[in-house]
């Protein structure tokens, strides 16, 4: 038996609804939208090495809205491996997403674009760096899972500290 909430909507067995609707997420497709590998020193690069090289790793989300309910999710993995001044190589790979996301109350929109649906296609997107990587002659470059959770979390302490900066001036 569902119980009324203040809000209009109602709660079932702890899961929450919006207008008497279950909240949505779907994939409706994934996409690569640009892939880059170089390897500027090749074939000398690809020698065996005595000490592994350091590999700098960025990731970066984007969202944008299509219609209504439809967003377009883009994850941006760049990778680049040195050792010491010389470039081994790098990679850059924007993955996209299409999502439909229906019936999510307003507050929690931002946490499932910049939270949920990249963690829905990195798995993809780091195998699309492994695979580019291994073919570069590499080994494959397995990027550890990412916590988007706390990545937003340091995007909002940010804007909320540029907005009270600005607030201030």
């Amino acid at each position: 038996m569902a119980d009324e909430t203040k809000n209009g909507g109602t709660e079932d067995n702890g899961e929450a609804k919006t207008n008497g609707a279950a909240p949505q997420l779907s994939v409706l497709t994934q996409y690569m939208k640009d892939l880059s590998f170089e390897s500027p020193g090749a074939p000398l690069s690809l020698r065996p090495r005595e000490n592994a090289p350091s590999i700098n790793i960025n990731v970066n989300v984007q969202a944008n809205p299509l219609a209504d309910n439809d967003y377009d999710v883009m994850l941006t993995l760049t990778a680049k491996a040195q050792d010491g001044e010389n470039v081994l190589f790098n990679v850059e790979l924007v993955y996209g997403g299409v999502f439909r996301v229906a019936n999510f109350p307003q507050e929690h929109m931002l946490p499932v674009l910049f939270i949920e649906c990249p963690r829905m296609l990195f798995p993809f997107a780091r195998q699309v760096i492994a695979e580019a990587t291994r073919n570069g002659g590499f080994p494959p470059l397995l990027i550890d899972p990412v916590d988007f959770a706390q990545m937003f979390q340091k995007r909002m302490a940010e804007e909320q500290t540029k907005a009270q900066v600005k607030a201030s001036n």
